[in-house]
């Protein structure tokens, strides 16, 4: 403080003590703070002024005037804003995923990446990397290395390669001199005159060549030397120089294609030839003549399973044990692949019953992809030959023989005379059920047409506790059993489709604990009988009344048993009681919830009276289809009241409360035709009721169908709106999460029946297939004379046209998305969507090379140069390489496709490589332009192969 300052003035001057500046407080540190800010927001107002060279030399003055600390601050800064785009993966992966990577370089890469930084020099010389090297060429150390010890292997191979004897090509001249010494002028001139003569004869031989194949030239828009050209011993790749020669007309070119066919093997041999000797008609029935016909020699029952069969493995696994099973692809296979099939699983045996467990309606079988069969084409060349050959591996119906096919052939009058048919061509017996319970299946519980033995066809092939599963919770299981196809597929490459289908099934039943399910019911329902007659008895004992009806129910049940197979004895009876008690137990269920029906709209209790009625007078088996009508109805009706109660309700609630789920549009979008259906079922089921009031046999019900046929233009919208309404539903689920939401507390609930939106959205066209099953049933139980007959026929010709269309639909959709999952699999795929093209079997074969092509086929020797996938369609065969990458740690392999060649089916020549010493289960693929030599691994597979794509080529040169 200077001499005559005052004290309260140099306290004032303290506390605005300054530093490097005069404006700048230093002890007030409000007002440094303020001053400070004020100060970037002039700098920054500056900067924002400058031109980019002056922002740039300011921050390089500021830079230069920065500590480390400040520094390493900012470039933590621009770390944080701008992720570093390259970065070591090494650094980043887990070693063995890093040393995986490593594996896949050389030696000389391996020691150039040593080279890059320390951490890439300690994996590259590690000795997983080098030991696999080593051993290679046999290379092995003489000591085992100790545990600490680094880079033992490393250090040995450049040790080996260090003292290998390698002389480059002008050392090995200077060593060992030249192989090319210098001739005398007679030795040349006899070399020049040996290779003139060769030249001659090499012409010689061409032209000699030229002109055999002018003589085997066939004539014009002729194809009778076609075949001669393909068994010709001198066209191994299937007369492709008379191809390119040519350049055939397109109709030779197809005559050259069916010859080729021709020229294929016809049936599948077991000794293993390449020639598929077929079988006379006339030995059909002596192939057995030597087998024991004695009573134990039928007791052998086979069934065929579709795959086209929902959950199909869970069939697969209720099948019996004594029983055998064969599964079959729906799709790409042929009537003569099917029955190569069923001779491999009977062994040269014949069975007692044969059972076919595949898709159809009551007026066809749909037996496989193509093959629909019904009375208009069961006379066919290849149906009847397949039918007579199929006969005589059932015994006779003399002997006590019996075909059954579970589909409702015998609910119709078209369907009872394809029985009547195949029984006389077989002179076999061929049964099926009645088809009057409808539903998932149901109809395989119903009463079967001729039924001459103890059992029903159903307890003769499975365990009915699980088939009853099956048969309620199969379309529950279906989309449950499509991600454990998925899983399971990699594990089940080697195993057969009817051991891969029992081991899934078993995965199932074991999983879902149902079997105890049904054996507590059955205990419940014994213990119910034995009180109703305890209360009828009026028993003094009452405790020993009803053990004692207990153990004789009990001794009854095991009597029916077969080993430890739980089996009843089927009665119709008690099958539409249970039916019955379904329906009552939806009744009550459905008093708890808010899907239920109101018994004020539909009349609830009249309805379950109505039902009652009718099955008290079940004695007439068109009361009883009636009956079913009635029940199956009031079903549908209520799965669409889950619609609207359920999701509609609740939305169009949140909507006007100001709390939207969806908007007023998606709404409409989903659900309008939805409930313009369920106003117009109401309708209908009330019809029903209102006719069935007094139901009689002279009543009639044809013309409410036909009142209802009139008005399908409301469904007609709802399926050229269902793409369009699902694809609402999948958005709004991925960009609403309150609907997201929504879904995920509604979905799949007990209120829901355990089904999702899109699953509820099914139910209209499942239903129509049921309208049609009872529409013939109760034709076929109408007399001729009645006045309702007419009307039933007019209105089953409505209904069937209306099918018609919603299977085309349905077809429609399902081959664009098996065309579109294909094309996105496939790498480099063009593009595959096309009018009426569909997928008809996928085959992985080995791709094959001969290097020398002169010599007969049973010394040729083939390589294995490729594997191959080969994708038939109903017009192309796509051509695609196959790959199998392998990841660590994990146990199945990632296969990839890499798109090759397609081929138009009508300009493919197939040929057959007969099997010898060198080579099994080979054939020929010859495009315009490429051809394959393929092998398949079974000779099942190549016999099943040829088969479908014989009969896929010969259909797409016909149209």
């Amino acid at each position: 403080m200077s001499f005559g300052e005052s004290p309260g003035k140099t306290l004032e001057m303290e506390s605005f003590h300054t530093r490097f500046s005069a404006w700048t407080p230093f002890s007030n540190k409000s007002l440094n703070r303020q001053l400070f800010q004020e100060r970037v927001a002039l700098i920054s107002h500056w900067f924002d002024l400058w031109t980019n060279k002056q922002r740039r030399e300011f921050l390089f003055t500021i830079f230069l005037r920065c500590t480390k600390s400040q520094l390493r601050f900012v470039q933590d800064c621009f770390s944080q804003r701008m992720q570093v785009a390259k970065v070591d993966f090494s650094t980043v992966l887990p070693r063995f995923i890093s040393l995986y990577i490593f594996s896949f370089l050389n030696p000389k890469d391996l020691c150039a990446a040593a080279q890059v930084s320390w951490s890439w020099k300690f994996l590259t010389e590690q000795d997983c990397l080098w030991r696999p090297k080593c051993i290679k060429f046999g290379w092995f150390l003489p000591y085992t290395p100790t545990d600490n010890e680094y880079g033992a292997w490393k250090h040995h191979y450049i040790a080996c390669v260090s003292n290998l004897d390698w002389l480059t090509p002008r050392e090995s001249t200077a060593v060992y001199g030249t192989l090319n010494e210098p001739k005398v002028g007679d030795e040349e001139l006899q070399e020049r005159q040996r290779e003139k003569c060769l030249r001659k004869l090499i012409w010689e031989k061409i032209g000699l060549r030229k002109k055999e194949l002018f003589k085997a030239r066939p004539p014009w828009v002729s194809g009778t030397c076609c075949s001669r050209l393909l068994k010709s011993k001198c066209q191994p790749r299937l007369s492709r120089t008379v191809r390119d020669r040519v350049g055939l007309h397109e109709a030779l070119e197809k005559q050259l294609v069916l010859a080729s066919l021709e020229a294929l093997p016809k049936r599948s041999n077991v000794s293993g030839s390449h020639s598929y000797p077929s079988l006379s008609k006339k030995n059909w029935r002596g192939v057995f003549k030597n087998y024991d016909c004695s009573s134990n020699a039928f007791q052998l029952h086979c069934i065929l399973i579709s795959s086209r069969i929902p959950a199909y493995e869970m069939v697969v696994d209720s099948v019996k044990v004594d029983v055998i099973s064969v599964v079959y692809e729906h799709c790409g296979i042929t009537l003569e692949g099917l029955l190569s099939l069923i001779e491999k699983a009977l062994d040269g045996r014949k069975a007692r019953s044969m059972g076919i467990f595949s898709d159809g309606d009551s007026r066809e079988i749909n037996l496989l992809q193509g093959y629909k069969i019904g009375i208009k084409n069961l006379l066919r060349p290849e149906v009847r030959d397949f039918w007579e050959k199929l006969g005589s591996y059932v015994a006779t119906e003399e002997e006590g023989g019996h075909v059954d096919l579970f589909v409702p052939l015998a609910a119709s009058e078209a369907g009872v005379e394809v029985l009547s048919q195949l029984s006389q061509l077989t002179g076999t017996l061929f049964t099926a059920p009645t088809g009057i319970a409808t539903g998932s299946y149901q109809h395989i519980l119903s009463d079967w047409l001729g039924q001459q033995w103890e059992k029903a066809p159903p307890s003769i092939y499975f365990i009915e506790s699980k088939l009853q599963t099956w048969s309620s919770l199969m379309d529950f299981l279906e989309d449950t059993l499509k991600s454990v196809r998925r899983q399971f597929s990699p594990f089940s490459k080697e195993l057969k489709k009817n051991i891969s289908g029992r081991v899934i099934g078993q995965l199932m039943f074991d999983m879902m604990s149902t079997i105890n399910i049904l054996n507590s019911q059955e205990i419940a329902q014994a213990l119910a009988d034995g009180l109703m007659e305890l209360s009828k008895e009026n028993s003094d004992t009452p405790l020993e009344f009803l053990s004692s009806f207990l153990l004789k129910k009990c001794s009854k049940k095991s009597n029916d048993f077969e080993g430890n197979i739980t089996l009843t004895e089927y009665d119709p009876k008690p099958t539409f009681g249970l039916l019955l008690k379904e329906g009552n137990d939806v009744e009550d269920n459905s008093k708890d919830t808010k899907s239920s029906l109101r018994k004020n709209d539909l009349n609830f209790e009249v309805l379950v009276k109505l039902e009652r009625k009718l099955q008290m007078d079940s004695a007439e088996k068109r009361t009883r289809v009636v009956r079913e009508l009635l029940l199956s109805e009031r079903k549908y009706v209520q799965m669409l009241e889950i619609v609207r109660d359920v999701y509609v309700t609740p939305m169009k609630a949140a909507l006007s409360s100001n709390r939207a789920i969806l908007s007023a549009a998606n709404i409409q979008i989903i659900f309008s035709d939805i409930l313009r259906i369920l106003s117009l079922n109401r309708q209908f089921l009330d019809n029903l009721r209102d006719r069935l009031q007094e139901w009689g046999p002279a009543h009639c019900v044809g013309e409410i169908f036909l009142k209802f046929g009139s008005q399908l233009n409301t469904y007609t919208n709802f399926f050229n709106n269902y793409p369009v309404v699902l694809k609402t539903i999948e958005k709004c689920r991925e960009m609403i999460p309150a609907f997201r939401a929504f879904l995920k507390r509604h979905d799949k609930t007990i209120i829901t029946k355990m089904l999702s939106l899109p699953e509820l959205l099914l139910y209209p066209s499942r239903r129509f297939e049921e309208y049609i099953h009872l529409l013939y049933a109760l034709r076929l139980h109408t007399p001729a004379e009645h006045i309702d007959r007419e009307d039933l026929t007019t209105a089953i010709d409505q209904i069937k046209q209306y099918k018609g269309y919603i299977d085309q639909v349905k077809q429609n959709i399902n081959q664009k998305d098996q065309l579109s999952d294909i094309q996105r699999t496939i790498w480099g795929c063009p593009t595959l969507s096309e009018v009426n093209r569909y997928l008809i079997r996928v085959q992985d074969v080995a791709q094959l090379h001969c290097s020398d092509e002169e010599i007969i086929f049973s010394l040729r020797r083939y390589e294995h140069i490729h594997d191959l996938s080969l994708f038939l369609f109903n017009d192309a065969l796509l051509v695609s390489s196959r790959g199998t990458s392998h990841t660590p740690f994990e146990r199945t392999s990632k296969t990839t496709y890499r798109f090759i060649a397609s081929v138009a089916l009508h300009r493919l020549l197939v040929g057959d490589i007969p099997d010898s010493k060198y080579t099994k289960n080979a054939f020929i693929l010859q495009g315009p332009k490429h051809g394959w030599i393929c092998a398949t691994e079974a000779e099942e597979d190549k016999f099943l192969w040829l088969s479908v794509l014989q009969n896929t080529i010969k259909s797409s040169v016909e149209k």
